[in-house]
């Protein structure tokens, strides 16, 4: 503790000594008074003092300096209708109203004895991957995390459940720590995440388009941290031993250790033998129908997952309809094209013609063999009709000339159409035939290929022992699924306003815990006082923040930085990196909520100049502010598990357990700022 003493007392006495040397004491403006609040509102945020209160206070005080330097006699009243005005803005803000909410489903899902559940599943079906109990951990901790957006809770919990079996299984302490303290952080990026609630009302973005937006960058960050495990597993296995097979033992029920004892070991050929006649093993048939409709739920959910995106992968009606008038604009083209049309009643150019006719009936032609039918000659446009013979029946004269009829097409000619009627039925056939694999999307058929490789695999693995895996899984983790879909799916695709969907989550969590048979009158009790702490908490701080951004605005403080900052002729790249280098050494010494409530309302004014987008900038930050829980000496995430981890674990092995996962978010960070669609596509999807 002593490091960390000695680094937090270093950092205030660089701010102190910053201070003292640039500001200039001879000519102080109230500008300078403004950056002179900010200094100390992070000392004393330093020193222990509540966030929330010595924002209030140094808001009232310096508010007092800046009204008293226009008007003294009316300063004391401005600054108390000051604090009045901006405290009834925030309690009207209708966003806040969401956080109570969120937060009661998280302790009512907490206490519904579900995470443990999906713990020991994970455990056991991760059995064979390097590391499996760090990343057993980490997928629950996002699992948890999106469910509950606590991550005092999280990292509390996982470091009762987790910890105790990874130290047992011969991991590394500082991989532990790791793996729990970063995994638990997820609460704050992965959507309803409270911190995206508090950046939208501070910074006046889109709370449903912030969490539409965080929530790929936030499953980035959870798949880059379970990459790390496994390839660190693979390289120093004896950091994280495998499980032993005491570890992995799986006790089958009765009914399937005699099915696995007369029909086989895999799941589905077994139980379909125990359904026939008199293999039926005198067990329920019922029973076995039921467990082999389990089984068979990968693929039903496979074919329906193929079917939707077979529909969204077909062109639609219009898209057909253009092709057909296509095809038939082709088989019928215009007078005078290139190619073959059927025969006019005047002479092509280019097409078959017919020979002249008299006004008195067919005449032969000149030239005639007297002997029979003879080569016809050809003419310049093309092929004419035969000469007829002398010695033929002739038409008498003065009758009705008889049709001649058209020219049979020649070898390899294409017939022509017989009508527009006839072609649109036969293109309409023609399209309907040609509805096959090979004209699907490529896209479409690498994504059923391997899914159905993926499908034929898992059921080629997939013995009686991992069926009842499976069916843990199902208890445990599916129903937090449906909650996390529930809520997330009503926000991000209109049907719900945040508020909306909270209360939704709300009663979400009360049917979790009541199908668990946790719910009582005691879990609701603590539950609700609970929420009631963080949510005047949180509430405080509004007020708090309200106040000290008024009073800096009020001494011209924003002003004063937004001129230093744009003197600096920065780009929109520098100043991207500008700020999010002082929000990541901001995380160090200060927690999430100060960050957000302090020194958003100074950077966001500035966006518009560079010509940054506010709901980017909010992901930047949001997966930016992962290192606020992660880094000594305000590391709360550290502080969570030292209070549940034994004795022996030290808080410097938590802290150093904890800094590979902290350039892990830096890497993130800069594939957020690289590839920006990870974050934007979802939002420019949905709602443009």
């Amino acid at each position: 503790m002593r490091k960390e003493l000695r680094f937090g007392f270093g950092l205030m006495a660089l701010i102190v000594l910053a201070v003292v040397v640039f500001m200039p004491w001879g000519n102080l403006t109230n500008g300078h008074l403004g950056l002179l609040m900010l200094a100390l509102v992070v000392v004393a945020i330093m020193l222990g003092f509540p966030t929330a209160f010595t924002l209030m206070g140094m808001g009232m005080i310096f508010a007092l300096f800046a009204y008293a330097s226009r008007d003294a006699d009316k300063a004391i009243g401005l600054t108390l209708d000051l604090m009045v005005q901006r405290t009834y803005a925030v309690m009207t803000n209708d966003v806040l109203i969401s956080i109570p909410l969120f937060v009661f489903m998280g302790y009512l899902v907490e206490r519904a004895n579900l995470i443990s559940r999906l713990f020991h599943s994970l455990q056991l079906a991760l059995a064979r991957v390097p590391g499996s109990l760090a990343v057993a951990t980490l997928f629950t901790c996002a699992v948890f995390a999106t469910a509950t957006g606590i991550v005092g809770a999280v990292v509390t919990l996982m470091g009762l459940l987790a910890l105790p079996s990874m130290l047992r299984a011969g991991y590394d302490v500082r991989v532990s720590a790791g793996a729990i303290t970063a995994g638990g952080c997820l609460g704050i990026l992965i959507p309803p995440s409270v911190m995206l609630i508090v950046y939208g009302a501070t910074a006046g973005v889109s709370v449903v388009k912030l969490y539409a937006g965080a929530f790929f960058p936030g499953l980035m960050l959870a798949a880059l941290y379970m990459i790390y495990v496994i390839v660190l597993a693979k390289l120093k296995p004896h950091l994280m031993p495998a499980l032993s097979a005491a570890d992995r033992h799986v006790d089958l029920p009765a009914m399937f250790e005699l099915i696995r004892d007369r029909c086989g070991r895999l799941a589905v050929p077994s139980l379909i033998k125990a359904l026939k006649g008199a293999r039926n093993l005198n067990l329920s048939t019922l029973e076995i129908s039921k467990q082999l409709l389990l089984a068979l739920l990968p693929a039903l959910f496979c074919i329906g997952f193929l079917s939707l995106l077979y529909r969204a992968a077909m062109p639609a009606p219009a898209d057909v309809e253009a092709s057909l008038q296509g095809v038939q604009e082709m088989s019928a083209p215009a007078s005078g094209s290139t190619g073959l049309s059927e025969p006019p009643s005047s002479t092509s150019t280019t097409g078959l013609s017919e020979p002249p006719r008299s006004t008195t009936g067919l005449a032969e032609p000149p030239g005639a063999s007297s002997t029979g039918l003879s080569e016809p000659p050809r003419s310049s446009t093309g092929l004419s009709e035969p000469p007829r013979s002398t010695t033929g029946l002739a038409e008498p004269p003065g009758s009705t000339p008889a049709p001649v009829p058209a020219a049979e097409p020649a070898a390899g000619t294409a017939s022509p159409p017989q009508g527009s009627a006839a072609s649109s039925a036969a293109g309409v056939s023609a399209a309907e035939g040609t509805r096959s694999m090979a004209s699907l999307p490529r896209w479409y058929q690498i994504t059923a290929a391997i899914t159905l490789a993926a499908l034929g695999l898992l059921y080629w693995k997939l013995t009686l022992v991992r069926l009842e895996i499976f069916k843990m899984l199902l208890a445990s983790f599916f129903p937090l699924a449906f909650l996390i879909l529930a809520v997330l799916g009503t926000i991000v695709f209109g049907l719900a306003t945040p508020t909306e969907a909270a209360a939704v989550g709300s009663l979400g969590g009360f049917l979790l815990a009541f199908a668990y048979k946790q719910l009582n009158l005691e879990v609701v009790k603590e539950s609700v006082f609970l929420t009631a702490k963080t949510s005047a908490m949180v509430c405080w701080l509004f007020v708090g923040s309200s106040i000290f951004s008024a009073a800096f605005a009020l001494l011209g403080g924003q002003e004063l930085i937004e001129r230093w900052v744009l003197s600096l002729g920065l780009s929109k790249i520098q100043f991207l990196l500008l700020s999010q280098a002082i929000i990541f050494i901001l995380g160090w010494p200060l927690e999430w909520t100060e960050i957000i409530v302090i020194f958003m309302p100074i950077f966001v004014p500035l966006l518009a100049k560079f010509g940054v987008d506010p709901l980017f900038f909010g992901l930047l930050v949001a997966l930016n502010l992962q290192t606020a829980f992660l880094s000594p000496p305000v590391a709360m995430a550290a502080f969570y598990l030292k209070g549940v981890a034994p004795s022996h674990v030290t808080l410097n092995q938590i802290f150093a357990g904890m800094m590979p996962f902290m350039g892990i978010q830096v890497i993130a960070l800069a594939l957020l700022y690289l590839f920006p669609e990870i974050g934007l596509w979802l939002p420019q999807a949905v709602y443009n």
